[in-house]
Order: C-alpha cells, then sequence, then structure tokens
C-alpha cells in the first residue's frame, strides 16, 4: 500500500507539475501578444514602433541570457565555434528578427483574435518548406490536411469584419519566416548535434538580431522618433512588457524540457481559443459566425497534423525498442553459443 501510495502520489505530482507549466506558458503567451497589441495599437497606447518594441525586447533578453550564463551559471553555455556562428546562428538571427519585425508590425492594423486565426497556418508552411528543403517526405494525405487548414483559414479570412490586406501580407510573410527558421534550426544545427534551449538561443541569437534590425531602424523609424518630441519613455511599460517576453522563453524551456513539444502545441491551441474569446469579450474586435467556422474548420486540420505527428513518434519509439530488443536478444544467443563451445 505505501510503495503503490507513493507511486500514485509521485503521478500526481508530475500531472499537477505538468498542469502548472502549461498554465505558466500558456499564461505568459497570452499577456506578451495582449501587451504588444496594447502598447502597438494607435487606439490604445499608441506607440506603433515595432521594430524598436523588438530592439528592446532583444537588448533586454541578451543582457538576461548572458547574466544567467555567464554570471550566475544557471544554463551551461554551448560549445561554438566563430564559423559556426557566421554561418549557422547568424542565418536563423536574420529570419528571426524578419518574423518579429513583421509579426508585431501586424497588430497595427489586425485584430488579435485574427492573427491567431491566421497563425493556424504555421503547419502548413513548416511542411511545405520542409519539403521544399528535403527535411520532410512529400505525402498526399499530409498535403490534403494542409490544403484543409489553408481552406479554414481562408474562410476566416473572408468573415474577417476588419480586413486589411497590408496587415495580412505582413502577418504571412512573419509566418513564412518563423517557418523557415524553424527548419533552417534543423538543418544548420540540430543535423550538427547543435541543440539550443531558450536561454542559450536568446544568449547567441538576441544579439544577432538587434543588429539586423538596426539597420531597417535607423531609416523606418528612427527619423520618426526623432521628430516626435513629445514621448518619454515609460520604463513600467516596456520594463515589465521586456520581463514578460523573456519569462516566456522560460516557461517555453520549463513546458518542453518538463512535458514535450507536442504538449506545447496542444497548450497552444488551447491558448489560440482563449485569445480569440478573450479579443472579443474584452478588446470588443468583432468575431463573426464564418471566422469561427473558417478556424474551426483549419483547428481540425492543425489538431489531425499534431495526432498523425503523435503517431509517427510513437511508431518510431516503438521501432527503436523491436530493434534494441532484437540486438539484446542476438547478444544472448551469442553468449549462449560461446558458452556452449567452452564446454
Amino acid at each position: 500500500m505505501g510503495k503503490g501510495g507513493s507511486l500514485s502520489d509521485n503521478v500526481i505530482k508530475n500531472i499537477i507539475l505538468s498542469y502548472t507549466y502549461v498554465c505558466i506558458w500558456i499564461f505568459l503567451s497570452f499577456t506578451v501578444i495582449v501587451y504588444n497589441k496594447y502598447i502597438l495599437d494607435k487606439k490604445l497606447y499608441n506607440w506603433p514602433f515595432p521594430i524598436s518594441l523588438t530592439m528592446i525586447h532583444m537588448s533586454f533578453c541578451a543582457t538576461l541570457a548572458f547574466l544567467l550564463i555567464k554570471v550566475f551559471k544557471f544554463v551551461e553555455p554551448v560549445s561554438m565555434s566563430r564559423e559556426l556562428y557566421l554561418s549557422s546562428v547568424v542565418p536563423i538571427g536574420a529570419l528571426y528578427s524578419l518574423s518579429l519585425w513583421l509579426s508585431n508590425s501586424a497588430y497595427i492594423y489586425l485584430s488579435v483574435s485574427f492573427i491567431q486565426m491566421l497563425k493556424a497556418l504555421m503547419p502548413v508552411a513548416v511542411y511545405s518548406i520542409g519539403v521544399l528543403f528535403k527535411k520532410e517526405t512529400f505525402k498526399t494525405d499530409t498535403m490534403v490536411n494542409m490544403i484543409s487548414i489553408s481552406f479554414g483559414v481562408a474562410i476566416a479570412a473572408y468573415g474577417e469584419a476588419r480586413f486589411d490586406s497590408w496587415g495580412v501580407m505582413l502577418q504571412l510573410g512573419a509566418v513564412a519566416f518563423e517557418a523557415t527558421r524553424l527548419v533552417m534550426i534543423q538543418i544548420l544545427l540540430t543535423s550538427k548535434g547543435i541543440t539550443l534551449n531558450p536561454i542559450t538561443s536568446l544568449y547567441y541569437v538576441a544579439p544577432c538580431c538587434l543588429v539586423f534590425l538596426l539597420v531597417p531602424w535607423i531609416f523606418v523609424e528612427y527619423p520618426v522618433l526623432k521628430d516626435t518630441s513629445s514621448f518619454d519613455f515609460d520604463f513600467i511599460i516596456f520594463g515589465t512588457n521586456s520581463f514578460c517576453a523573456f519569462a516566456l522563453n522560460l516557461a517555453v524551456f520549463l513546458l518542453v524540457g518538463k512535458t514535450s513539444a507536442l504538449t506545447m502545441n496542444v497548450a497552444g491551441v488551447v491558448k489560440d481559443w482563449l485569445l480569440i474569446a478573450f479579443s472579443w469579450s474584452v478588446i470588443k474586435d468583432t468575431v463573426t459566425p464564418i471566422n469561427l467556422f473558417g478556424y474551426g474548420v483549419a483547428f481540425l486540420g492543425v489538431a489531425y497534423y499534431n495526432h498523425a505527428k503523435l503517431q509517427a513518434l510513437k511508431a518510431k519509439e516503438a521501432e527503436k525498442k523491436v530493434g534494441q530488443a532484437d540486438e539484446e536478444g542476438e547478444r544472448l544467443i551469442e553468449e549462449r553459443q560461446g558458452e556452449g563451445s567452452v564446454k
């Protein structure tokens, strides 16, 4: 009873911890998205400078990542040569900076709810780019599913009350750059045996993003900011916003480390529905029945895609265990044959 009780206690404890990590990640992801919308939206805080906001985030995150790795030794740094950094991290940093710039810019033109609907295209982009770079195998049933997701998003776009072509282009560009970044991580880092957790990733990538964003900032936003003499930098607003962005990366580190990447995908779906509900009920964004129907179609496609990924992963693990069992069996047979020859 005692042993069984302790086992049950451990299982319950792990379940509670997993749900706690999920809730923390959803809360922080939710907070960062709504906070960014609040700062950038011209009807709210009215600070429509997405490049500047992204640079503030990157500066803050790079500084804290440096302190956690170099000063407090919270995370071990990854051994990386200058050549590897330039050939692998720099391209990933360029893609990340473009993704963040465009996604933050979209909040100026689109509602939070519609942006979440457009983000449902991420599996479509990742799979298509993965096939293009030969990191994914083309399968007809998977492509049909990708088309169904795209069809659902197209219906949602058709029903959008505040449709803005420029905002949609910005968000689709952000999805494309982010999907390319994820595939490039597999090609340039994972294939070379290098794994970066969110902290080490910020340590190496954030300074690189800062440099890339500096160029468009000088020509696009700096002249406007220079002429806006009435603006005073609010350390509380931008400090807490940047801290939330960094805390979100820590939450990703905990969530994926203690559960799995699939758990984060499922949690992401829950977060998207919560954001749509929040956008409709609190921000008073218009969410039409056609919006919800289209996103529902896309949601089913994404859910099926995640399910298929999980089944493939389970099949791969089972195949690996069978292979290990066969190797163990062959080893035992060889040992027994060796014993027989000695006798």
